[in-house]
């Protein structure tokens, strides 16, 4: 039996919305007030989904503690209180919500086996939110 197990988290960062690819009238267009360039900083709102068989001694699809431990240490010490143009995994992608959702996912890959992660979702803003589960 596959079931799934989400856990939610929260991250404060910064980021401005760039790229050298544009010029700065063609950034200031695409990204608005989010070229802003003092960057800008949200509280965001991380969900993990998780999927795989339950085992059968715990009855649990992940242990919680495990998947704490490896999103505290692959995600939030990495981005919580950072600014995310700042992060050498941004060098060359801009550090969009949606870019963060793919790296926070790609970064979980294989730290809570023999469960998968099988979704990332992150919440920009209450209006705004991003998921992610693999190409």
């Amino acid at each position: 039996m596959r079931a799934y197990f989400g856990r939610r988290y929260s991250l404060s960062a910064s980021h401005r919305l760039h790229t050298t690819a544009l010029s700065p009238d063609e950034n200031r267009a695409v990204y608005g007030k989010c070229n802003n360039p003092h960057g800008h900083g949200h509280n965001y709102v991380l969900e993990v989904l998780t999927g795989g068989p339950v085992d059968p001694e715990t009855g649990m699809v992940v242990n919680l503690a495990a998947l704490d431990e490896a999103v505290q240490r692959r995600v939030l010490d990495r981005f919580d209180h950072a600014n995310l143009n700042a992060d050498p995994i941004f060098a060359n992608r801009v550090p969009t919500t949606e870019n963060l959702c793919e790296v926070a996912f790609e970064l979980l890959q294989g730290a809570v086996a023999p469960a998968d992660v099988v979704q990332v979702r992150v919440e920009e803003t209450e209006n705004n939110f991003f998921e992610y589960g693999g190409a």
